[in-house]
């Protein structure tokens, strides 16, 4: 058996087809000059009515300070906006804009055809092991 086939050389190959996919990723976004860290959090905001900071690291997996800075930068592009949570003065909700709503339709829509266009190169029968192999490492 060759190492590529080996447990490392596949690992090796899963870090490989991982960084080609972020570099699509970021090829992606250009256009909008969008972060992959903004654009997931701009999906975040834009999949809720009103989202807690808090929320957002969580469902970034990032640190509350880092959530504040990933905001402040959608805010002052215009794409979230910060209002007080009705149910906790204390908090802050981040909810999209109209323009954060139309830029994160054009992302989605990019992303979606550079994973078809990416993923094509693939038979039906091998996307369909691929998803169920990945699966099967992400548990």
């Amino acid at each position: 058996m060759r190492d590529e086939e080996g447990t490392a050389g596949l690992g090796d190959l899963l870090m490989r087809s991982a960084r080609a996919q972020r570099r699509r990723w970021h090829e992606t976004l250009a256009p909008w000059d969008l972060s992959p860290h903004h654009a997931r959090a701009l999906r975040v905001v834009c999949s809720r009515d009103g989202v807690r900071l808090s929320e957002l690291a969580d469902r970034l997996r990032i640190a509350p300070r880092s959530a504040t800075e990933v905001a402040d930068g959608l805010q002052e592009r215009g794409l979230v906006e910060r209002s007080a949570d009705p149910l906790d003065r204390r908090a802050v909700l981040l909810r999209p804009t109209a323009e954060g709503l139309r830029v994160q339709g054009e992302v989605a829509a990019a992303r979606t055809a550079d994973s078809e266009e990416l993923f094509a190169r693939l038979s039906a029968e091998d996307r369909a092991a691929l998803a169920r192999i990945l699966r099967t490492l992400i548990d």
